[in-house]
């Protein structure tokens, strides 16, 4: 079992160390990559998933509607702990609903489960994050911006590949590798990305953060059980809906954070300690779920 979690765990941490070693010696930009990989990779990644003609909608629905109750569920959690410990509640409970589904959770989805659970794990990226971007931007700014969201090329891949699905429309197959080959630069892109971003938050509000990283999992897991129970997930989707509670906050939060002027470096701290928490928390996880 020990082999079985190194094996899992190890190529993602990998990645996020070697991004994160390379981030300290040479402090790339890395703007314009992390823009390709939302843009080009990932949304290519999407759509070659979600195109293929095994993958069944419904079969993902009771799945997406747990992933939803858990990232809404943790914010109705988190709300009090803020509030009893004078944070402020746009500082505090963004980072606990939104998660890193995308740059941990499809990599663990796919070491762990393997290549049939990607579909899966895809669903429940973006569903944290749809409500990221209309949720999550609102409790920010104030209102969800519907056009910018219609031009978000993740969204419009996600509609072409469920279009292609559903329709039954054949691609090309030398297009369809094509694509393909694109979106397996994704995942790797993401996490090294995720180790560069790490070398620029630092641990000024260490407490908030410590907080935080127990919380996140916490609540995700508290809600992904029953939910999981209530709607009658079972086996491998079950797995992936407790992986996917206990995840660390996502990055993207301090970018949100830093956007909006909401406390960026508080968002950081809990961000970083949320996601070196992941070390022990996510093996723990899989222990219990493989």
């Amino acid at each position: 079992m020990l082999g079985q979690l190194v094996g899992i765990v190890f190529p993602v941490f990998a990645l996020v160390a070697a991004g994160y070693l390379y981030g300290v010696r040479h402090l790339p930009d890395m703007a314009a990559a992390n823009k390709l990989n939302l843009e080009v990779f990932t949304p290519a990644l999407i759509f070659s998933v979600l195109s293929e003609r095994d993958f069944q909608l419904a079969a993902y629905a009771e799945l997406a509607l747990a992933g939803a109750l858990v990232v809404l569920g943790s914010g109705l959690l988190a709300w009090p702990i803020a509030r009893l410990a004078r944070w402020r509640v746009r500082t505090f409970v963004p980072p606990m609903m939104f998660s890193n589904s995308g740059n941990m959770g499809l990599p663990l989805a796919l070491l762990a489960f393997g290549p049939a659970a990607l579909p899966g794990a895809m669903v429940l990226f973006l569903v944290e994050n749809t409500l990221h971007v209309t949720v999550g931007n609102a409790m920010l700014g104030g209102r969800i911006q519907g056009l910018a969201l219609l031009r978000m090329p993740m969204l419009q891949a996600t509609a072409a590949g469920i279009a292609v699905a559903l329709l039954a429309i054949p691609v090309w197959k030398p297009l369809a590798a094509a694509i393909d080959m694109l979106g397996q630069i994704a995942i790797p892109l993401m996490l090294f990305a995720l180790g560069v971003r790490m070398t620029r938050i630092g641990l000024k509000d260490w407490r908030i953060g410590v907080t935080g990283a127990l919380a996140c999992p916490a609540a995700g897991l508290a809600l992904a059980v029953p939910a999981g129970n209530l709607l009658g997930i079972q086996g491998a989707q079950y797995s992936q809906l407790l992986v996917f509670g206990a995840l660390p906050p996502a990055v993207l939060n301090f970018m949100f954070a830093e956007q909006f002027g909401e406390a960026p470096e508080v968002v950081a701290s809990i961000v970083l300690l949320g996601n070196l928490a992941s070390i022990l928390v996510v093996p723990a996880v899989l222990a219990f779920v493989l």
